[in-house]
């Protein structure tokens, strides 16, 4: 099953073999957070349309963006798996890889001869991620599922925004982006079991709404012992306060969080308004619930005396809880953006010049992560994967429609 030797400057997962056969946004980030840290990951996409995600969001000169972000590190093969050759193609793959992540509806790949019962006899180790709407179970499960949907059906939309108005919807891919979070946790937690265990693979399947439901606080416990179903109440939790966003003397916002009694009072000390810690409404961080929207009212009024960085720099001096309210052009200027090096530039050929995304997440001491280049071209790595790894020839592969270039790409 293990193919590469093992490299510490390759990064923690170096010699762990992905297939990434999923479209969109949920499954390729899953295989983007294991190629950020090593894993060889082969992503098959659409002969001439490729994934879709290409053409989602903003594009430079007719290159989208966001696909050059969520599948760096990756290697693109084409391949129309409704066909006898593309079902080739992956049954030749899946003999040397370790983990395999799909998000076709339920039935599709055993449609097309690829269900994981045909590809485990061929590789017993294989673990295969299945990332669906609904799951593979359950009445909903043969539902088509997309993470909008995702973010209405698992309450989130729900307790999001304010009472008076309309769910409201996340301004990014939240439950996709959750999802391919929990789908590369769960592909390493089947392969520890694999190799420290059983010493073979297992299907793992979830519903996107899933890992969303799961991070959405106290509401089950809540409903299921007190009968309290949470409402939307704008930037405030029902489990703690104050916490909110305020507005500053110079029309910029902070985020402050004061649940804790000593970073309240401190809070309180910083904004001159002391006299709302011996309040009888504000004890205790029960009362302050209870009385949240008088709380911040006050606060309100006191932080509308103060520009954003005088505010800053008096709370980090008394040690209370406050950051800025950031649009990604502060970010790019901002220092401690900048020291941790959470923006990295790659050169990427297309573009013709560097981009810069958002960097691998965690710093390892001994295997640190690395974007070692963008999202490919479509097809790029066909030349190295279909002929000097699997050892199709130009005959065969010309036959089904592909075309030699010089430079070896196809």
């Amino acid at each position: 099953m293990k193919t590469n030797s093992y490299n510490l400057s390759s990064g923690a997962l170096n010699g762990i073999n992905v297939l990434d056969i999923s479209n969109f946004l949920a499954g390729p980030v899953s295989s983007m957070f294991l190629g950020d840290y090593g894993a060889e990951v082969i992503k098959v996409e659409k002969p001439d349309l490729g994934d879709e995600i290409r053409y989602w969001g903003n594009n430079k000169n007719g290159v989208g963006l966001m696909y050059k972000l969520i599948n760096r590190n990756k290697k693109s093969i084409t391949a129309d798996l409704r066909t006898k050759f593309g079902v080739k193609i992956i049954k030749k793959l899946v003999k040397n890889t370790d983990i395999i992540i799909e998000n076709y509806r339920k039935g599709t790949l055993e449609k097309w001869g690829l269900g994981y019962e045909t590809l485990s006899k061929i590789n017993p180790g294989l673990i295969m991620i299945r990332i669906t709407g609904f799951g593979q179970t359950g009445p909903n499960s043969h539902k088509p599922g997309f993470g909008t949907l995702a973010e209405g059906y698992a309450g989130f939309a729900n307790i999001n925004g304010y009472e008076d108005r309309s769910p409201l919807l996340p301004g990014f891919g939240l439950a996709d982006e959750t999802s391919g979070l929990m789908g590369a946790f769960l592909a390493l937690t089947a392969l520890h079991e694999r190799d420290k265990k059983s010493g073979i693979g297992q299907v793992v399947e979830f519903g996107i709404y899933e890992p969303l439901f799961t991070l959405l606080g106290p509401q089950v416990v809540d409903y299921d012992q007190l009968g309290i179903i949470q409402t939307r109440n704008g930037s405030r939790l029902p489990f703690t306060a104050p916490r909110n966003t305020y507005r500053t003397k110079d029309n910029k916002w902070v985020s402050i969080s004061g649940s804790a009694q000593s970073t309240f009072e401190r809070m309180c000390e910083a904004l001159n308004v002391s006299h709302l810690i011996t309040d009888k409404r504000f004890l205790d961080n029960r009362l302050r619930i209870k009385n949240a929207e008088v709380l911040d009212d006050a606060l309100q009024e006191a932080i509308l005396k103060f520009d954003q960085s005088t505010l800053i720099k008096i709370f980090e001096e008394v040690g209370a809880a406050v950051a800025a309210c950031n649009n990604i052009k502060e970010i790019f200027e901002d220092e401690h953006f900048k020291s941790r090096k959470n923006i990295i530039a790659i050169d990427d050929q297309e573009l013709g010049g560097p981009l810069k995304m958002q960097n691998v997440v965690g710093n390892f001491s001994r295997t640190p992560g690395k974007i070692k280049h963008t999202g490919p071209k479509l097809g790029q790595h066909n030349y190295e994967i279909l002929v000097e790894m699997l050892g199709f020839s130009k005959k065969e592969l010309e036959l089904h429609g592909y075309k030699l270039s010089p430079s070896k790409g196809i």
